[in-house]
This record gives C-alpha cells, structure tokens and sequence, in this order.
C-alpha cells in the first residue's frame, strides 16, 4: 500500500503552509485574540485559497476532495494555530452531502464552498457529557415546516456563524435541522475559549428550522467523526511545531557553559516527545483513512484515534513546558498557547477517557483472544 502524499496533496500542503507562514504568524494571531478571537476577513482568506470548498462536492461549486486532502490542511492550520473553525466547513460539507434533501444542498453548498456562509454544529448539551444520543433539544412540525425549542453550549464561532446544524427531538426520534442565526427567537452569547478562540451559548425559542434528515444521530456521529480526524490532523501540526521549538531551546539554552542539549537525560525527554508525536500522527492518517468506512468501524476507528492522540497531546504539551521552565507558561511565550491548545484540542468531541470508554464498548467479543 502506498501512504505517499500525491502531487495534488503535497501542493495544497505547501499551500496552506505558506499562507501560515506568511498570513498568520504568533503576533497576528495575538492580535487576533485580542480582537474577539474570530475575524471574517480571515476565513474570507481561507476561502480564497480554496479551503472552504476542500469537501464540497463539484455539483455544487465545491473542489471534491476527500477526507486526507481535509487532514493535509488541517495540520498546517494546527502549525499556526489558527483560531478561524475551517473545520467546521467539512463537517457541515459532509453532513448536508450526505443527508441534506436536494433542495437543502442546493441552497447552502456553494455557499459554504465560496466562504460566504459559515455553518457549524450546534450540538453540546449540558447533561449530555460528551454522549451524542443525550438529546433534550425539542422540535415542533407545523403547517409552515418546524421549529426548534433548544439550548446548545460551546458552539464554535457562534455568535457570528450564519447557520447552525442542531440535533432536537422529533416526535421522541433525534433528527438533524439547519437552523439561521437569524431566525426568529435565536440568541447567541459570545465567549472567548481557553485556547482564543471563539465560541457561543445558542438558544433558540420556537425558532423556524429546516429539517435536514431524520436520521439524526447517524448524521450527528458522521459530523463529530469528521470533526474528530480533524482535530487529530490539527493536534499533529500543533505538537509538530511544539517539538521544533523545544529542540532549539534546549540547543541555544546554555547551563555551565553548555546546551542543555547536551544533557542526556533531556535529550531522553525529547525523544519520547518524538515518539508520541509520530504515534499520533500514524493514528491521525488511520482516522482519517476511515472516515468513508461503514458507520460502526468508522466509529471505532476513531475512538481508537483519539484514545492515542490524547496521551500524546497531553504528554508532548506537559513535557514541552517542564523543558523549558518558567518561560514555558508566560502569555509572552509561544509554547504557552501551544500547551493551551492541546489541552483545549484534548477535550473537544469527547476528552481522552470518554474515548477510551468508546472503544471498550465496541470491542468484540473475541477482542484480543485467538483461536481456540
């Protein structure tokens, strides 16, 4: 089997990359926090490069790639930290693609394709703890079409996304609705994240809705999947760029007149922060690998995924702070934001112990015993 990167894919890479580079260093990212943590202007520059139309598909003005293209780019967005959900338009690209009735897809599609509308799932309840078929979300048919009664918290750029994919009750079954930030009864309440990032409360009060499946849950997973492998994508290039830092730090860091480079008990630190980070990234391409596979091995899959990947973003951040001392958690200091991420990364979709019960629960009966 071949795990090379295709000509296309190295060339969005080094796209991507040098937008990061050159668009989105540390200081305009702090400006960028400063400022609200979520720009326009910026995802409107993301969706110039193509980025946003990465997963939708060409009927409708969308470039047609797949779920490996997604995971190239959202290493070189973890590299940068990039503070923008470019995420979210692959998760609402392959919700709405998959389950959306024509009509739907047709109105929002190419809109997402050209940066226009930002769509994001709305989906976290308080009582849920991560669970995706915890619902108190309720949805109404009425002679006009349906209404939402609901309450979601931790909502990706919330306050200032033009659409929400919300998951609520339908006569007792969960379905999915496209839901307009200004519909009637919609209320948003803003906040700054951990990382700086921006995220929002969103309440609806018999709020007019489009029904996008009734098979809402199946959907809902598809969409928190496609956010998992992109997270993982993410972390990889956030703990890629933490590794960099850290071994020059230890090689211009001198004590008794030497690198602390030199000294082999931190060279041993620094290699298992190698170690994890390359375990992470194999297991990033795994997930990502998956995601077009039958619903329960995808599923599986990813809950393996982020089992791994959250020892390793725990582990590489931790380690990345011990190595550099004092400096390592001032807000002047790059790896600070780093560690920051990580841990925010680490939570996002499910933290590592909710994961690791996903994947007991879908271990087979014969898991790990030979034949007898």
């Amino acid at each position: 089997m071949d795990f090379d990167f295709s000509d296309d894919q190295q060339q969005l890479r080094d796209a991507a990359r040098r937008w990061v580079d050159k668009a989105y260093t540390f200081e305009h990212r702090r400006a960028a926090v400063e400022a609200g943590g979520f720009s326009r202007d910026t995802y409107h520059a993301l969706a110039e490069l193509g980025l946003t139309a990465l997963n939708v598909p060409e009927a409708h003005g969308g470039m047609g790639m797949g779920a490996v293209e997604a995971m190239v780019v959202m290493e070189e967005m973890g590299r940068g930290m990039v503070l923008e959900p470019l995420a979210q338009s692959f998760m609402a690209a392959k919700v709405l693609s998959q389950y959306a009735p024509e009509a739907v897809q047709a109105h929002w599609l190419p809109r997402i394709a050209s940066g226009e509308a930002l769509v994001v799932l709305a989906h976290q309840e308080r009582r849920a703890r991560y669970r995706l078929d915890k619902c108190e979300s309720k949805a109404a048919q009425t002679s006009n079409g349906y209404t939402l009664t609901a309450h979601k918290s931790i909502v990706h750029a919330g306050d200032h996304a033009d659409a929400f994919l919300v998951p609520a009750l339908l006569d007792g079954q969960q379905a999915l609705f496209l839901l307009e930030r200004t519909a009637p009864g919609v209320t948003t309440r803003g906040y700054i994240t951990q990382d700086g990032s921006r995220a929002a409360e969103v309440e609806a009060e018999h709020s007019p809705a489009t029904l996008v499946t009734t098979e809402g849950l199946a959907a809902l997973e598809l969409a928190v999947d496609t956010g998992s492998a992109a997270v993982c994508a993410e972390a990889v290039g956030v703990m890629d760029q933490v590794l960099r830092i850290t071994a020059d730090y230890l090689n211009q860091r001198k004590q008794f007149g030497v690198a602390i480079a030199s000294f082999q008990a931190l060279r041993h630190r620094l290699a298992d922060m190698k170690m994890q980070l390359e375990l992470a990234r194999s297991m990033s391409y795994y997930a990502s690998l998956q995601l077009d596979t039958p619903a329960e091995q995808r599923r599986r899959a990813i809950a393996r995924a982020r089992v791994q990947l959250s020892q390793a973003m725990r582990f590489v951040g931790q380690q990345a702070v011990q190595l550099h001392g004092g400096i390592g958690v001032t807000d002047e200091y790059i790896v600070s934001h780093q560690f920051k991420k990580l841990t925010q990364l680490e939570m996002t979709y499910g933290d590592g112990l909710h994961h690791l019960g996903e994947v007991s629960s879908r271990m087979q009966e014969t898991a790990g015993v030979g034949d007898a």
